[in-house]
């Protein structure tokens, strides 16, 4: 069987968290959806905004992007799932079924089990270069199954998708109680004290406090804790992530693979090889990788008015139905000291950001509007800086890390022209 993982029309829509990887690589209560669908015996397959092919076939080498024809069946799985046990545990049964089935929405295609034979016309179709949209639009997806004979069964909705980036930490705060506690299951974990779970390797100091009254704590393999720190669960540490001393991390927050984090971190998830070292509050966040946050930089995730937060994004204000949203942050994006953001604010992409973050920011600017400087950045800035923070990590920098760079300037190029800011180079 093919396991196809595709991103759809609405995917667009999760910039900035999902503009320098694949969808399903977004991480949600300590997991990504690939993590699930690699634990499935079936040949995995990703359709994705093609400017992303190449980054998926570097860092992803199990996953296919062309479609083995010689397969009978192939599982449509899109990838703006949560990444739920519950949501692993029905595909497993879906994917375990012998005849054309469906799930899905007015709106969007959440699961489809269909004949390999009834896709040839979609992958055929497929745009190439690399600003091509994708052609696996919701419209598309209705075509190829108005064509299955005989039709596919409805299956009721039992699985979510996430639509807007603030629900990232939404979906956090729901599921990451049942992911920490598979995680367990598996038996990797030693406890150590009730509440404290430890993988191999890991440096513990003689004094820090953990408290599990809401959910356990979890340090995966060679993670380095300082001393003094204090932890509230449900918390995930990475493997080979280092928590600076005097750091409170507490009330869901997942932290990627080497990660160095201290401050204060509340119900957040910080994506691999990303930096928060210095003190200063992250809340309700999402944060991507490569990321740097200057000493001092906090951000709020509550208005002064205790209201639910609204969201500006370029299809419209979205209200969260939350009291509690803080910042989103994209890929290689950086905070000078002292760096204030506002609530409910999105930066994109490879920017740098000074002082008072009042708007949303534009990918590959110098936000500075508190002192009157917002410029575009070039995309070479941005590769000179990657290869310094890759051979800082000793990770070699690829030709795919560096066209990634450019096709993702190229691809927020309207965001800029759209901003509200006079952009200058």
């Amino acid at each position: 069987m093919n396991l196809v993982v595709f991103e759809d029309s609405i995917a667009d829509q999760l910039h900035p968290a999902n503009t320098g990887r694949p969808t399903y690589g977004m991480t949600i209560g300590s997991f990504r959806l690939l993590d699930w669908l690699r634990q499935l015996p079936h040949r995995l397959v990703g359709w994705v905004r093609p400017y992303l092919q190449e980054i998926q076939t570097a860092d992803y080498p199990d996953v296919d992007g062309r479609l083995d024809s010689s397969q009978d069946w192939s599982l449509l799985v899109n990838a703006r799932i949560v990444p739920s046990p519950s949501a692993f545990h029905v595909l497993k049964l879906i994917a375990k079924r012998q005849a054309p089935c469906v799930m899905q929405t007015e709106s969007e295609t959440l699961v489809a089990l269909l004949p390999t034979s009834n896709l040839r016309s979609m992958v055929s179709n497929v745009k190439t270069g690399a600003m091509a949209e994708s052609v696996f639009s919701e419209a598309a997806l209705k075509r190829i199954l108005s064509a299955v004979d005989p039709p596919p069964q409805p299956l009721p909705i039992q699985l979510e998708t996430v639509q807007h980036p603030h629900q990232l930490v939404q979906f956090q705060l729901k599921i990451i109680g049942e992911s920490l506690q598979h995680r367990l299951q598996s038996g990797r974990f030693q406890q150590l004290q009730d509440g404290l779970f430890v993988g191999e390797n890991v440096q513990l100091p003689r004094d820090f406090v953990v408290n599990a009254k809401s959910g356990p704590v979890l340090i995966d393999d060679a993670a380095s804790i300082g001393p003094y720190t204090y932890f509230a669960g449900p918390v995930y540490i990475g493997p080979k992530s280092k928590i600076i001393e005097h750091a409170s991390i507490k009330d869901a927050v997942c932290l990627g693979h080497t990660t160095k984090v201290g401050g204060e971190v509340e119900a957040s998830i910080v994506e691999p090889y990303t930096n928060k070292q210095h003190h200063g509050f992250l809340g309700h966040s999402y944060v991507g990788s490569w990321v740097n946050l200057g000493a001092g930089t906090c951000n709020s995730d509550l208005k002064n008015t205790y209201g639910e937060v609204k969201m500006e994004y370029s299809y419209g204000k979205i209200n969260t139905g939350s009291q509690f949203v803080g910042c989103l942050v994209g890929d290689y994006s950086k905070s000078a000291i002292n760096t204030s953001i506002f609530t409910g604010k999105l930066i994109g992409v490879c920017s740098m950001v000074y002082g008072f973050v009042t708007t949303n920011v534009p990918s590959y600017v110098n936000y500075a509007r508190h002192f009157g400087q917002v410029t575009e950045m070039a995309p070479s800035v941005m590769v000179a800086t990657q290869a310094r923070m890759f051979a800082r990590r000793q990770v070699t920098q690829r030709d795919c890390d560096v066209r990634l760079i450019q096709d993702m300037h190229e691809r927020t190029r309207r965001e800029r022209l759209l901003s509200e800011e006079p952009l200058s180079l």
